[in-house]
């Protein structure tokens, strides 16, 4: 088909400005093909119909692999079709092979904007500035536009917790999808949120020391592990994840591996990434084995 505004063919040459500059002010979708490859013929005529019914929400970007092996390596194409997504001049998602068209539309809602996205961005900018109100009304008005923007939902929970309403923030995380409850920063929610239920159990923290210095078996256990979420609520991290190591040691078994999987939940909280996941996983390891 003829290419139109929404359809581009991209080279080395003009790379920078059709893709990573246009990507600042909307998605870019790259496709990897070549004239032989015949997954390409049967997926590009999907790619540029949703292009076209879609009417701008998307630019498809169209490189020949063969003609641009330099852009080929740079973007690590291993197998065509290839389809990149660009964001703000980087690689925010990819997919490998002829996929079906519910598949791809799929692959595309997940980048694309919500309705309500320019009151959630007006919101994150309030919270930054302190203004919690403003965050919040604006967040709420998203969601009466949408009330599938999960990522309005995650950052009303957020705020929610900071406020010490735990029970609206379980609501907001329950009345998200499936899918996006699984996401790694909800997961880091959940946990927190479980946490704090925890730790209003415990003792004082005297009581709680005096229990694991006297105490065996699952006494001790118990008072590790809420010692551990009230150092963890109290902002001592390190500390938490020191007690809840030493808890793996001595009770590895207790609960099915509640200290195991406690560290893990607080690995959530971090994203699964960062300096402290990185070491106190490295303590977990020796511990387990």
């Amino acid at each position: 088909m003829a290419h139109s505004e929404h359809i581009i063919e991209v080279h080395s040459g003009n790379f920078q400005e059709a893709v990573i500059a246009l990507s600042h002010k909307a998605l870019v979708l790259v496709d990897f093909w070549a004239p032989w490859c015949g997954p390409c013929r049967a997926l590009g005529p999907i790619l540029e119909k949703l292009a076209e019914e879609m009417q701008g929400a998307f630019v498809l970007a169209k490189i020949n692999s063969d003609e641009n092996p330099d852009l080929s390596r740079e973007y690590q194409v291993r197998g065509i079709p290839a389809v990149k997504a660009f964001k703000n001049g980087k690689v925010v998602d990819e997919f490998t092979g002829a996929l079906p068209e519910s598949a791809i539309r799929q692959f595309l809602e997940k980048h694309l904007p919500k309705p309500g996205d320019d009151l959630r961005a007006a919101a994150m900018n309030a919270m930054a500035q302190g203004k919690t109100a403003e965050a919040r009304a604006l967040l709420e008005e998203a969601l009466q536009k949408n009330p599938q923007n999960d990522q309005a939902r995650l950052a009303l929970a957020h705020l929610a917790i900071q406020q010490g309403r735990h029970a609206e923030a379980q609501a907001q995380i329950d009345a998200m999808s499936p899918l996006f409850q699984m996401e790694t920063e909800v997961e880091g929610l959940k946990a927190l949120l479980e946490f704090t239920a925890e730790a209003r159990k415990a003792p004082s923290m005297s009581a709680l020391e005096t229990t694991i210095a006297q105490e065996k078996g699952d006494a001790r256990a118990l008072a590790m592990y809420q010692r551990a979420l009230v150092l963890l609520l109290q902002g001592q991290e390190t500390s938490a994840l020191d007690q809840l190591i030493e808890m793996v040691e001595r009770h590895k078994n207790y609960e099915d591996g509640l200290a195991r999987k406690t560290i893990l939940k607080i690995f959530a909280l971090h994203g699964n990434q960062g300096a402290l996941v990185e070491q106190y996983r490295t303590k977990l390891s020796r511990a387990l084995y």
